[in-house]
């Protein structure tokens, strides 16, 4: 045997042990092919909060959100619930299609006025939990912190962010389908679930 096939075949081993050494304490993702630790996995579990998409089939995928610093938290599970985009969009204003909106969970978009008004604008029309979007599309990884704007308004309902990537996408898709809302169930428990099993959104990975 040649020596340089004796030193392909000790580097081979090396990669192969260094890989079984993590994956004993660390969840694959193939997307990256690469590892992440389970302190990782468990920041990833107890900073966000996830819902998935249930109908259309075509957005049925497991989404990641920024729960808000203000509100409630998600300690009621909606299961079936719809996600109805709001009139006007922002939600800054009346929220035209209150009747739509009441007893759902109000998709918002970001801007105009603060998160807290969005989700009071949100409580009134009776939802019972807001979901609020970046409008930037290009936006896939930074989530904006949402704050009390200091106004010391009550807030009662739950709400969460999402990447723009990820609302505009399900805006866009409703829109297409000529469909008013999505079915939804959130918060899901993903606390038993490796993270290359979730069915994550494939123009997004975590």
């Amino acid at each position: 045997m040649s020596k340089l096939m004796i030193e392909h075949i000790l580097a081979a081993c090396i990669v192969f042990v260094a890989c079984l050494a993590n994956g004993v304490n660390s969840r694959e993702d193939p997307v990256f092919n690469n590892f992440m630790t389970e302190v990782e996995y468990k920041h990833l579990l107890k900073e966000y909060i996830f819902f998935e998409i249930s109908e259309p089939e075509e957005l049925a995928f497991t989404y990641k959100a920024n729960p808000s610093s203000f509100t409630p938290g998600w300690n009621t599970t909606f299961i079936g619930a719809e996600l109805i985009p709001t009139d006007p969009p922002c939600g800054c204003g009346y929220i035209r299609n209150h009747e739509e909106v009441e007893g759902r969970i109000a998709f918002i978009d970001r801007g105009d006025c603060s998160f807290v008004s969005k989700v009071i604008r949100a409580e009134e029309a009776g939802a019972v939990g807001v979901i609020i979007t970046d409008t930037d599309e290009e936006n896939d990884d930074l989530y904006i912190s949402m704050v009390d704007d200091t106004t010391n308004r009550k807030v009662n309902i739950p709400a969460i962010f999402i990447l723009g990537k990820n609302g505009q996408i399900i805006k866009r898709t409703l829109e297409k389908l000529r469909l008013d809302h999505a079915v939804i169930n959130i918060p899901v428990n993903i606390t038993r679930t490796d993270i290359h099993k979730l069915h994550q959104p494939p123009w997004l990975v975590w």
